[in-house]
């Protein structure tokens, strides 16, 4: 998504300031009331439809695309998917919950508490579902569980200011993986775990581990992803048509990609053995590539604290946070302003602007034709494989977007969530 021997390199101070670079709110329009604020801000950004489809290709290439060991040009474009695209999604996450709890401004009275209570709904399904879809048994560590247990992680922020929510996600970068580290030393050095495990009810029906994997020891821990979605909710609170703002942000997204891949590189050059010892309890090519690229494998005889140097997009440490955040962020802009700016470019992104309309039925339906047809491993299947994959998406997507306004998961998720009418 750790007890670090050289902090000042695994905890850059620059990263809250680069985040809060950005926090220049959107004035509240002079309509905006109790039921949400009115004006063209609260429209649909078609860019963020675009960036959250990119998302979902990106999500495809990692599951079923050619392996990035395969080396060259192709083998470089399917390793920048890895991690990067869940990392976009958290973050794009994150600016739904704002739209949905109220944007530029938190809804308050009974329209707030009403959305409050759909974003739970909406969080307890996802679990639901991400572990339905686990039990399946693929390749594919599903990440809607985890996604589930994030927003009910920070839908308590849901009112705080854009400055406020990036400070949050700065600080949650730099600390939370150095508790995450102390906590995964904690179990693999005790029996605690176990016994939480055993004792908890959703790992006993999950047939998993439960909250300990949500929280702690999965692909995609709630401890460090939580930061990836403060990060989105930060975004949601500026006024994306303002093309300072844009600049702003884009200029943000460098500086933490910058400082978050070249902080990992450097650190790993300047500290002692820190890449023998990254690559001795790995299972991957080395530690070359540890500073951006997964391909330095997975933890394979316990977690050295030369780990928090790495930067690899699923390390789980600050640097990989940052870093995926910063690519996270230029992503967006990069999609709002070609939205905005280029008219050609908007008419030829509709196809995948729709795919991230339905971006839940596309990404339930990969898991489901992974179930069914399975995983290539040579690079000619997967590359076939990753081309259907993605046209199917397009047409499929396109066509329903035509005449509804959901896809049919978000159409289901959307009425699972209407009691919360009901609430006073």
């Amino acid at each position: 998504m750790t007890a670090d021997t050289s902090p000042d390199l695994s905890s850059p101070p620059a990263a809250a300031p680069a985040l809060a670079s950005v926090a220049a709110p959107a004035p509240a329009p002079a309509s905006a009331t109790a039921e949400g604020p009115q004006g063209p801000s609260t429209g649909r950004l078609v860019g963020i439809d675009l960036a959250r489809g990119l998302a979902v290709f990106g999500m495809y290439a990692a599951h079923v695309g050619p392996d990035p060991a395969n080396g060259g040009p192709l083998g470089f474009v399917m390793e920048l998917a890895r991690g990067r695209s869940s990392a976009l999604f958290a973050l794009l996450a994150g600016f739904t919950l704002v739209l949905i709890t109220g944007r530029p401004h938190a809804r308050t009275g009974r329209a707030g508490r009403q959305a409050v209570a759909r974003m739970v709904i909406r969080s307890l399904v996802l679990i639901v579902l991400g572990f339905a879809l686990t039990a399946l048994d693929t390749d594919v560590d599903v990440i809607l569980a985890f996604y589930g247990l994030t927003f009910l992680a920070v839908l308590p922020f849901h009112r705080l200011r854009v400055r406020t929510l990036a400070l949050l996600a700065a600080a949650g970068a730099l600390v939370m993986p150095q508790v995450l580290y102390g906590v995964r030393l904690s179990i693999e050095d005790g029996d605690w775990a176990d016994a939480l495990v055993a004792a908890d009810p959703l790992a006993r029906v999950s047939d998993t581990d439960g909250l300990m994997e949500l929280l702690f020891t999965g692909e995609y821990p709630v401890l460090t992803w939580m930061s990836f979605m403060l990060a989105g909710m930060a975004v949601a609170r500026l006024d994306l048509t303002c093309g300072a703002v844009r600049t702003r942000l884009a200029a943000a997204g460098g500086a933490l990609t910058v400082l978050g891949y070249g902080g990992s590189w450097l650190a790993l050059r300047l500290v002692p053995h820190a890449r023998a010892t990254v690559a001795a309890a790995t299972d991957g090519d080395g530690a070359a590539s540890a500073w951006w690229s997964d391909t330095v494998g997975y933890l394979v005889d316990g977690t050295p604290a030369a780990w928090l140097l790495v930067g690899a997009p699923h390390s789980q440490t600050t640097f990989s946070i940052i870093g995926n955040t910063g690519v996270a962020l230029l992503v967006v802009v990069l999609c709002v302003t070609a939205v905005d700016r280029l008219p050609r470019c908007a008419r030829l992104a509709r196809p995948v602007c729709a795919v991230g309309m339905t971006a839940l039925t596309a990404y339930v339906l990969h898991i489901l034709a992974i179930r069914e047809f399975g995983m290539e491993e040579e690079t000619g299947p997967a590359l076939l494989d990753l081309f259907l994959y993605s046209a199917v998406a397009l047409l499929l997507a396109t066509a329903w977007t035509r005449w509804f306004r959901r896809g049919p998961l978000e159409h289901l998720l959307h009425i699972s969530t209407l009691p919360a009418r009901h609430v006073k």
